[in-house]
């Protein structure tokens, strides 16, 4: 038997695992999808995580990233603001980075099953019951890390899944002639979308889109033609690049409703404990820090053996304190930024002022980022 079961092998998932092995824990992830995969992700790092990455041995210039030092806001309207980004950040796949992960997980002696979809997370007598199609798994602790929208989610009756949410994302990767440094932020009606490199000689472009616009023009290709490229640093990307993808990565129903960190006694860890908005470009940030968060939280708490309802209440009561104090203001100015975007006319008004004042801009930015932390 595990003493922790995580069930989602991204990046939250993976990083809570290691590092709870390392502890001493017994370890058990379930990913649905086997290695490497490709993820609806920006694929933007910020460089807060370096020090924390460092002390885990993990050589990002082994793994080729892209070093990102600039920004770029657009609007459909040609308004543009630069602003220089002063802790900054890199790109990484997560084609690559789960899969690395995966493969140092594996390495250090963490049990990982790969193709293994949960259907049903289960608590009583202090035990967790995770089913899948064949076999149930019992731990004393669970940690859900299975991203922004799950069956999952419906299954535990949490209340953000029944706020229907009209956005949907779509990935692609691209080759193109585009700087190595920056990430582009574009914006067109109802929607956004991130520009940037990662490892290798690849770009990824990540948009977000209302589902009306795509009930009405019918295809993410017709809603591409009529909504996305009215943006003209969009459109030259469109007319200019090389898909790489033999078809996009597509999510839908992305929710930025308020999320419980811990549900049904289930230690909620990255974009399952919460989602920022993705024109914050720091969602892959904030999954690495909350496993952080949370691992240090269990090794605190736990004792194999000696583990009972007072125990798992504090532990419980500590870890949504911590999590509420890192991220939850960062979550709430994310949400108020994401609705000056979106609209044409307060977009460029938004950019033009923001322009004229690049103290209040880095001070934005600022404010949806964290400190380096180990």
């Amino acid at each position: 038997m595990s003493d922790v079961i995580v069930v989602g092998g991204g990046l939250a998932g993976l990083f809570n695992a290691i590092l709870l092995n390392r502890a001493g824990l017994k370890v058990t992830v379930i990913e649905k999808k086997t290695y490497p995969m490709h993820r609806v992700c920006g694929e933007y790092i910020s460089n807060e995580v370096i020090p924390f990455l460092s002390s885990l041995d993990i050589n990002l210039d082994e793994l080729n990233v892209a070093r990102i030092n600039r920004l770029e806001v657009t609007a459909a309207s040609g308004t543009k603001l630069s602003q220089k980004l002063d802790l900054g950040g890199f790109g990484l796949s997560r084609f690559t980075f789960d899969n690395f992960l995966y493969q140092k997980a594996l390495a250090e002696g963490v049990n990982v099953l790969v193709g293994s979809r949960v259907e049903d997370i289960r608590f009583a007598d202090e035990q967790f019951e995770v089913l899948t199609p064949g076999e149930t798994l019992t731990a004393p602790l669970a940690i859900g890390s299975f991203g922004k929208r799950s069956n999952l989610d419906q299954k535990l009756k949490r209340p953000f899944f029944y706020k229907r949410s009209p956005y949907l994302a779509v990935k692609f990767h691209l080759q193109m002639d585009f700087p190595q440094d920056l990430i582009q932020l574009n914006n067109y009606k109802d929607g956004y979308c991130g520009v940037s490199k990662t490892d290798g000689d690849r770009y990824c472009m990540c948009y977000m889109a209302h589902r009306d616009d795509l009930r009405k023009y019918g295809s993410l290709q017709a809603l591409e033609e009529n909504v996305i490229r009215r943006n003209p640093y969009l459109d030259e990307i469109f007319r200019n690049a090389k898909f790489l993808l033999d078809k996009p990565e597509v999510i839908n129903e992305i929710s930025f409703e308020k999320k419980a960190p811990v549900d049904n006694h289930i230690l909620m860890s990255g974009d399952t404990a919460g989602m920022i908005a993705p024109l914050c470009g720091n969602g892959m940030t904030m999954a690495i820090h909350s496993a952080k968060i949370l691992s240090e939280k269990i090794i605190a708490h736990y004792n194999p053996g000696s583990f009972n309802p007072d125990k798992r209440a504090n532990l419980e009561q500590d870890y949504t304190q911590s999590w509420n104090k890192q991220f939850a203001q960062r979550l709430w100015i994310g949400r108020q930024l994401q609705r000056l975007f979106g609209n044409d006319n307060m977009t460029a008004f938004t950019l033009n002022t923001l322009s004229h004042l690049p103290s209040v801009a880095q001070y934005l930015i600022s404010k949806t980022h964290g400190q380096p932390f180990a």
